[in-house]
């Protein structure tokens, strides 16, 4: 299985309450810095009347940026916590904004770092994880009484059919990770006697 990276399933959000201080902690998927700053500025206008805003993220498929602000905590008890338990998780191209209530009690650096951590964790948990595999989708047509074959065929082999619309022949697209294709391409031109309709068009995505 070709895994390119974890990432989050969906966008979700946690609370917990903390020696009277309310963490209300969001996650989300995000593809680029562009959209994890769009997404920490959302949060911040949502919550505009916090103590503080702890947003982290890390983005792309190696991890290769990292960022985190203490959002005007003391200097290392947020930002940086949270983006190094992302890594530690395996997790990347997510966004995460803790966002503090501060109820009147200090927390000390050390539980100021579990609060947001475990928030932050709070929030992942929430939305689950989601393994990015290299796919390829292929394009093609074939005709309508072959179509049954293909749906029968379905579960017992190694494509999904991501598309199917119905015009003059059936156009479909299936999609398969990489190690599949010389398989799919056989099954296909067996099912077809070896006479394409229309040679298939292979694109490489990621889902």
């Amino acid at each position: 299985m070709a895994i390119l990276y974890t990432t989050l399933a969906k966008e979700a959000h946690a609370e917990q309450t903390i020696e009277r201080s309310r963490f209300i902690s969001h996650a989300s998927p995000a593809n680029s810095r562009e959209e994890a700053e769009a997404f920490i500025a959302r949060m911040k206008s949502e919550y505009r009347d916090a103590s503080s805003h702890i947003p982290a993220f890390v983005i792309g498929d190696k991890m290769q940026l990292q960022w985190g602000s203490d959002g005007g905590e003391p200097q290392g008890t947020g930002g940086a916590p949270i983006v190094q338990m992302l890594v530690k998780e395996g997790l990347t191209n997510v966004v995460i904004v803790v966002t503090r209530y501060f109820g009147g009690i200090k927390l000390g650096t050390g539980g100021l770092v579990r609060a947001f951590t475990s928030s932050a964790k709070l929030a992942i948990d929430a939305a689950g994880r989601h393994d990015v595999r290299e796919l390829r989708l292929l394009r093609t047509a074939i005709p309508y009484s072959a179509l049954g074959k293909l749906q029968n065929s379905e579960k017992s082999m190694p494509f999904e059919i991501a598309e199917t619309v119905f015009l003059e022949n059936v156009e479909i697209a299936l999609s398969y990770e990489p190690e599949a294709e010389e398989a799919v391409l056989k099954f296909l031109a067996d099912m077809l006697g070896g006479k394409w309709i229309r040679e298939p068009e292979i694109e490489y995505t990621i889902s």
